[in-house]
């Protein structure tokens, strides 16, 4: 009873984490790794952690662009440059195996700011004016950059990319979930590539299963409500919680390394 209570709210808490990511076009790869870490399954290898995280990224991602876009939030223009460098990016930092504790350090930080800007953002820049977008250069050097780190630490992206579009003016919120979520689905198949094919392949098809029904129903509904019925700025008040909640992760998962 007491296994199949903590399968349960192993399940809810999975569900959960994909309904608040999916509504803001994240995928949660990063909610995922930090409840699986509190479970019987942080024994695994770091590679089998990084392939079911990007597995149900897979998943959540899809029915968030599918959401987004279908409600005409999606620039195909300005997210090709991101994509097209990412996606050989994140499959090299799939394919490597690289020690992520520095990387865990650059993220914290880089979520922290991220979330503090947007924040402190809102006050001055309530309506947002996007009139500009960001030089082909300028957005190659940024996708290829976050798709290497994605590749290495197992996530997909998009808690990279959306401050940077959103503090640079690039986009609106809304659009900006809709970018994000193509984004770490193309980074996520391909950083799962790079893994498989560099002989790393450790995916559980029994554990995915339930894992991946419980992401499914999570996202479906976390989609829904973000795309249609969510203001844009409760769009980025959201966007804010889940770089916090990343950042409280990492912060956590390196304080237990140098403990």
């Amino acid at each position: 009873m007491e296994v199949e209570l903590g399968e349960f709210l192993l399940l809810a808490g999975l569900s959960i984490i994909a309904a608040m990511y999916a509504s803001v076009g994240h995928g949660g790869a990063s909610g995922y790794l930090a409840v699986l870490s509190l479970t019987a399954y942080a024994a695994n290898d770091p590679v089998w952690l990084k392939q079911h995280a990007w597995s149900l990224n897979l998943l959540v991602a899809g029915i968030a662009f599918y959401a987004y876009k279908k409600s005409g939030f999606f620039d195909i223009k300005l997210a090709l440059p991101f994509i097209a460098a990412s996606v050989p990016a994140a499959f090299i930092g799939g394919y490597l195996r690289v020690d992520g504790s520095v990387y865990d350090i650059l993220l914290s930080l880089t979520l922290v700011f991220a979330a503090w800007k947007l924040n402190s953002s809102k006050k001055s820049q309530f309506t947002i004016v996007v009139h500009n977008t960001p030089p082909v250069s300028i957005a190659i050097c940024v996708g290829f950059t976050i798709g290497f780190l994605s590749g290495i630490i197992g996530v997909g992206g998009g808690i990279f990319l959306s401050p940077i579009i959103l503090m640079f003016g690039w986009s609106g919120p809304k659009t900006t979930a809709g970018i994000a979520a193509v984004f770490i689905w193309v980074n996520s198949l391909s950083g799962l590539v790079g893994s498989t094919i560099s002989g790393q392949l450790a995916l559980d098809v029994s554990t995915l299963i339930p894992f991946a029904v419980a992401v499914l129903i999570g996202g479906y509904v976390g989609s829904k409500y973000g795309s249609e019925r969510l203001s844009q700025n409760s769009i980025r008040n959201m966007l804010v919680a889940v770089m916090l909640i990343a950042a409280v992760r990492q912060i956590l998962e390196l304080l237990e390394i140098l403990s």
